[in-house]
């Protein structure tokens, strides 16, 4: 149980806390317990609920599940030393889950040591990291048809990958769209089950956040609100909370193109920097939003389908939704998600890493769901996260 009783007045909780990453949250007390001992590194040790839902979703023992995300937080502070290293020749890097070490491509054999230096493995491969982000920028510039569903850089194939709905790869619309692609640069095309969509709902019981009759989910706390999705309101949009009390409105939000917003909190609402486990793990404390490789494991939490985990799967893609909305700079993940769960947050250890935007599938038979990067939504609206 997340609240000890459903009927419970925010403003009778006495805790001087409230509005968690997801919405409010009285259990406190699973949530202090992830708080390390003076001089412990936080990141040392892992929660055994967090640890049962990488089992759960990327088939781990326990053992090997807490090697993975030490390995990830080593590789997390290896990335952005090793790019350097690496200069104009890099040409991209990721988690490798077998090795447990950050792999960086590069173009320029010469810079090899340097990054090794640094703490990474080394694959040299053709395209620098520069002209493939030049080939996506040009995808960017056309006009996707429906079947074309998401395109981005995908380091690993030393490509632009471009994934269409199977069923529409013979369309004349997505032929033409491809033809244009693959004369922008090194492109490579891919298949997705279903179109992606986004995942706002409309209102049903639950933990939500509402507006007008649409349901989703909160993201994070920031100093005075909240961010979540761009598409499930518009600026000045009034915000209800899970017992139907006013919360604040949408002070900013930006959708399609980006998929950000944020929401003012007052009313008797207040935030606390934490992410709701749902039962499945220990409320989660978030002491920072630094960001996780590729290949990384990662976690949702959302108000429809509550924690799931899977793995970082691609950086800065830009999704074409049923619909026609296009939205850029979105991370892909293989964490599944539904209808409602919109705005919720994807975090990577105790890092805030995004807020949930859409994706297909369900987490019945699986699917992707993508997120809007959590430091992009800060720097556009000025906003300091709020931390343990």
């Amino acid at each position: 149980m997340r609240r000890t009783s459903r009927g419970t007045s925010r403003r009778t909780l006495g805790l001087g806390l409230g509005l968690s990453a997801l919405l409010l949250v009285s259990t406190w007390g699973g949530a202090a317990a992830l708080t390390p001992a003076a001089g412990a590194d936080p990141g040392k040790e892992f929660s055994p609920g967090l640890l049962t839902a990488l089992e759960r979703d990327l088939g781990l023992t326990a053992d090997q599940a807490r090697e993975r995300l030490a390995d990830e937080r080593r590789a997390g502070k290896v990335e952005k030393k090793a790019e350097r290293a690496a200069g104009s020749a890099y040409a991209g890097s990721w988690f490798d889950a077998d090795s447990g070490r950050l792999t960086v491509a590069l173009t320029a054999p010469r810079r090899a040591d340097a990054v090794r230096a640094a703490g990474a493995d080394v694959t040299v491969v053709e395209h620098s990291a520069a002209r493939l982000d030049a080939t996506k920028k040009r995808l960017d510039e056309l006009s996707a048809p429906a079947g074309v569903a998401s395109w981005h850089v995908d380091a690993r194939a030393n490509t632009v990958r471009v994934d269409v709905v199977a069923d529409r790869r013979d369309d004349a619309a997505v032929a033409a769209f491809l033809e244009r692609a693959r004369a922008a640069g090194p492109v490579e095309v891919g298949t997705v089950a279903e179109a992606p969509s986004t995942y706002a709902a409309g209102t049903v019981g639950g933990d939500p956040y509402y507006t007008g009759n649409v349901r989703c989910s909160i993201g994070f706390s920031v100093h005075g609100g909240f961010v979540t999705a761009g598409h499930c309101g518009n600026t000045g949009a009034a915000v209800r909370g899970w017992d139907g009390s006013h919360i604040g409105t949408f002070q900013g939000s930006s959708f399609p193109g980006n998929d950000y917003a944020w929401v003012n909190v007052g009313s008797g609402w207040w935030t606390v920097p934490v992410v709701l486990g749902w039962g499945t793990i220990p409320d989660r404390l978030v002491r920072g939003s630094a960001e996780a490789p590729v290949g990384s494991s990662i976690c949702r939490s959302g108000s429809t389908t509550h924690w799931h985990c899977g793995t970082l799967l691609a950086k800065n893609e830009t999704v074409n939704y049923s619909g026609g909305a296009t939205v850029h700079q979105l991370t892909k993940t293989s964490v599944c998600a539904e209808g409602g769960d919109s705005g919720g947050s994807f975090i990577s250890g105790d890092q805030a890493q995004g807020v949930t935007s859409g994706g297909w599938g369900n987490c019945s038979s699986g699917g992707e769901t993508w997120y809007q990067p959590v430091n992009e939504i800060l720097a556009r609206y000025g906003l300091t996260l709020h931390t343990a």
